[in-house]
């Protein structure tokens, strides 16, 4: 099935590893093209060299009130035009109630909350009919993560953030998506698993519990995440969309 993407043009941030990186792959793959973004100017010239010359690489940090306007004029610069973006950003530190300060709660709130805000709305004003605006949330979304309390209460505002958003832009033709990965086979899954006393039984406690009895990979992810954001789903928009193996058994 042609997804429709060749030559449309897309933002990821967070894309120089993990799943923002998987997920921009598939779309050059596809023939897209994409502005990726990362905090350091060096891997993030890296990465984008990794994904060649459909990608250009952009450093910059979500918490920046400037980098919604500069990643959406790039996009339009580089390649001509801006079709929708995927707004991945790094996990918040984990941690407990007792743990996790002030500080903690702050940063990753203008990271992971207020950021992908500004860059959501910033792209609800330069988008047009077609356009897509993606979010990579995470399964504290449907429940409480032991051990990831900011993550707890930060995703599932966002989720809420963007069923609203999409049920205002649909009238405009622009759709809002999630994505909710589970136990994908990342830096950052992995580095969780490594907090505990024994990661390995860890890691097979956790597939003892996915339906496929494995972790995904980060090239299942963004095949997912592709579609989603490509014209083939033009008629899916305020979807949540589960990817982790069966885990969530609910509607």
């Amino acid at each position: 099935m042609d997804l429709g993407l060749r030559d449309r043009v897309y933002v990821v941030t967070g894309a120089t590893r993990g799943l923002g990186h998987a997920t921009a792959r598939e779309l050059v793959a596809d023939g897209a093209r994409v502005v990726i973004t990362g905090r350091d100017e060096e891997t993030v010239a890296g990465a984008a060299a990794v994904l060649g010359e459909g990608a250009v690489g952009v450093a910059a940090d979500n918490a920046d009130p400037a980098v919604a306007g500069r990643l959406v004029a790039t996009a339009r610069e580089r390649f001509g035009r801006f079709d929708g973006v995927l707004i991945s950003v790094g996990g918040p530190p984990p941690g407990f109630v007792a743990d996790n300060t002030d500080e903690q709660w702050e940063a990753a709130f203008a990271s992971v909350f207020l950021g992908a805000v500004r860059l959501a709305r910033q792209a609800a004003e330069e988008l047009g009919e077609g356009g897509v605006i993606g979010f990579v949330l995470s399964g504290s979304v449907y429940e409480p993560i032991p051990g990831l309390t900011i993550s707890n209460g930060l995703r599932p505002g966002l989720a809420g953030f963007a069923k609203s958003l999409a049920d205002e832009l649909g009238p405009r033709g622009i759709r809002v998506v999630g994505l909710v990965p589970g136990r994908i086979d990342t830096d950052r899954v992995r580095e969780l698993d490594a907090l505990s006393a024994d990661p390995e039984a860890t890691r097979t406690a956790a597939e003892s519990r996915v339906p496929l009895r494995r972790y995904g990979t980060p090239e299942e992810f963004g095949r997912a995440a592709a579609f989603l954001l490509s014209p083939a789903a033009s008629y899916l928009t305020g979807v949540m969309l589960p990817v982790d193996g069966g885990v969530r058994h609910g509607f």
